[in-house]
């Protein structure tokens, strides 16, 4: 009786932390992105990246509270919720290329707005409710994949430190962030727990939401290896994992005679450059200097480039803040060498080689931090020193604000890293 309460009271416990860390974070997002809109208005931008108007599809107010959700790529997951990856309809900036470049989007995540959109009767709207229910499905499990290792508060920092990171606006957009952060922390979570069956179905989801699902084969295999209990079948659930990845490339083969497609379309639309591997660290710190020795000399104006999917804006600050994201990513990393599971640091190794590897021409740090959200490993070492040297509540107050801050700039549709 005593262990059934001990359980419950820590699951009670739980749910609190992740209630407080996924409401309060998620406020500090709608208002921030609410008010820059209503106070600054939005960069005429909008009209050429998404001529269909998918990201605003109401009026003034109501689009006004789906600014801090719906920008940029979500146009592209919207696009194809609702007209899939055929050439014969419209979306963002379309082309003679028709529906190529929207197979670089994944379909996991637009299949399951296209199907909850049935139910609510909007894309904009079923695509935040799934992005909301998977973020809170992921923090939950964060917390008990932490919990393994490490005494609860630093799994309960854990949680909040990826709730109000800089760049966790994107875990309520219309982004699969929130999704596939879900889906890998269930696949190893589930591994862990030596449920291989499920990390393998979790696995295969995964890499139907994006391609960095695949990256998934290496912690499972690294957690199987010294194993010599684990029955035999334990290796074919792992090889589920790339099965999500083979059934959209097949898809596309079939249908369109475009199997290759996703890997196309990233050099061709979205002016990404094949590098040596981590190659965008050395060019992230030379666009860095020089857009620092820029700003010493005045103020200089932002860029603006015409890429297919529309006119971005670039400036010296973002090439510079992105490069410092970089730093703090690297120093994360390193941290955690020695603390976390091997699994864990060969995951967030190949999680982040792989968009250091494969940079955007302009940006070459573009993104990065973004995709280092879903390497989940990165928070937990820091969770531990900050607690260890009572820096918990400065750590978070800083995330806040600059969580906020981005947002206003995603939601006035500034390009943010």
């Amino acid at each position: 009786m005593e262990d059934f309460l001990a359980v419950t009271e820590a699951g009670a416990s739980r749910r609190a932390v992740v209630w407080r860390a996924f409401w309060a974070s998620r406020l500090v997002v709608f208002v921030s992105g609410v008010i820059a809109v209503a106070q600054f208005g939005v960069q005429p931008v909008t009209g050429v990246y998404d001529p269909d108007r998918l990201t605003a599809p109401s009026g003034y107010f109501v689009n006004l509270l789906l600014s801090p959700f719906a920008r940029w790529d979500s146009a592209w997951y919207l696009a194809v919720a609702r007209w899939g990856y055929g050439p014969q309809h419209g979306g963002p900036q379309m082309s003679p290329a028709g529906g190529l470049p929207r197979m670089n989007f994944f379909p996991l995540y637009p299949l399951l707005i296209h199907i909850l959109a049935w139910v609510v009767s909007s894309d904009v709207l079923a695509g935040i409710l799934i992005s909301l229910g998977s973020f809170a499905v992921a923090l939950t499990l964060l917390h008990r994949l932490v919990e393994l290792d490490f005494p609860a508060p630093v799994a309960e920092l854990t949680v909040l430190l990826v709730a109000f990171c800089p760049m966790a606006f994107f875990f309520s957009a219309v982004y699969t962030e929130s999704l596939f952060l879900a889906l890998s922390l269930g696949c190893i979570y589930s591994a862990r727990r030596e449920r291989w069956l499920l990390a393998g179905l979790c696995g295969a989801l995964a890499s139907a939401t994006r391609i960095e699902g695949v990256l998934l084969l290496a912690p499972l295999l690294v957690m199987l290896w010294p194993r010599r209990r684990t029955p035999p079948r334990a290796a074919l659930w792992i090889a589920l994992v790339p099965l999500g990845l083979a059934a959209y490339l097949g898809y596309l083969a079939l249908r369109y005679g475009q199997g290759l497609a996703p890997f196309h379309t990233q050099s061709t639309y979205w002016m990404h450059r094949q590098s040596w591997p981590l190659g965008a660290v050395w060019s992230g710190a030379k666009a860095a200097f020089n857009g620092l020795r820029q700003l010493i000399q005045g103020p200089v104006e932002p860029y603006h480039v015409a890429l297919y999917a529309g006119s971005i804006s670039f400036s010296a600050m973002q090439d510079i803040y992105l490069f410092l994201f970089l730093v703090v990513i690297a120093v994360a990393f390193i941290g955690g060498l020695r603390r976390l599971p091997p699994a864990y640091s060969a995951y967030t190794l190949l999680s982040l080689a792989l968009p250091l590897s494969d940079p955007v021409v302009l940006s070459p740090l573009g993104s990065i931090p973004r995709y280092a959200m879903a390497a989940f490993p990165l928070f937990i070492w820091p969770a531990e020193v900050l607690i260890r040297r009572r820096l918990a509540l400065h750590a978070l107050a800083i995330g806040a604000v600059l969580l906020g801050l981005f947002t206003a700039e995603f939601a006035t549709w500034v390009w943010v890293g």
